[in-house]
């Protein structure tokens, strides 16, 4: 019995869908470019109306934001379009002043002694030289040279993205040995 109510329900509904749509098309429609969106070159201000930056690039949940000194990856959910524009919860001197704050700490991480840990979260060792353009790891099994962007700061030290394994099976087993002969594939 339920179904045959919900079939006459439908029926009714279909019957009368076509007399219901000449009266939804006479109402007054907003035109869709009318509301900001977050969209590559729109501008993003704060709350209080301040420009922040320019939308450079949205990739799935994140977008690239331009300020006048930084290009900053950030969450899409951090920004909501309004009427008028595209608002972020921060100034753009608030936004410049975390983005150096994060690249100082991320400097800091990049010292001898450094906790290291791979991509897992399993820890693999220490920094134990630095150069310019690469780190030697010291790992229990030996050495390991590795280029110097191969590793990113977090706040529990550096993380490698490969594996402990990986590592291992790259490392000269001599820790004297010096950094020329110690190459990571």
């Amino acid at each position: 019995m339920t179904t045959r109510t919900v079939l006459r329900l439908s029926a009714a509904a279909l019957i009368a869908m076509p007399l219901a749509a000449p009266a939804a098309a006479q109402a007054p429609q907003r035109p869709a470019a009318a509301q900001p969106s977050l969209s590559v070159g729109a501008t993003v201000t704060d709350d209080t109306g301040g420009e922040v930056g320019t939308i450079i690039a949205i990739s799935g949940d994140t977008l690239t934001l331009r300020t006048d000194r930084h290009e900053v990856r950030l969450p899409v959910s951090s920004f909501r379009p309004t009427a008028t524009t595209v608002r972020f919860g921060m100034t753009r001197a608030q936004l410049n002043a975390a983005v150096e704050a994060a690249e100082a700490r991320a400097d800091a991480a990049f010292a001898v002694g450094s906790p290291v840990r791979d991509r897992d979260g399993a820890s693999v060792g220490t920094v134990a030289a630095l150069d310019a353009e690469m780190a030697t790891i010291q790992l229990a099994a030996g050495r390991v040279r590795v280029p110097r962007d191969g590793l990113r700061a977090t706040p529990s030290g550096l993380v490698i993205g490969a594996t402990l394994a990986e590592l291992e099976a790259a490392a000269t087993p001599d820790p004297e040995a010096g950094p020329e002969a110690e190459t990571a594939q």
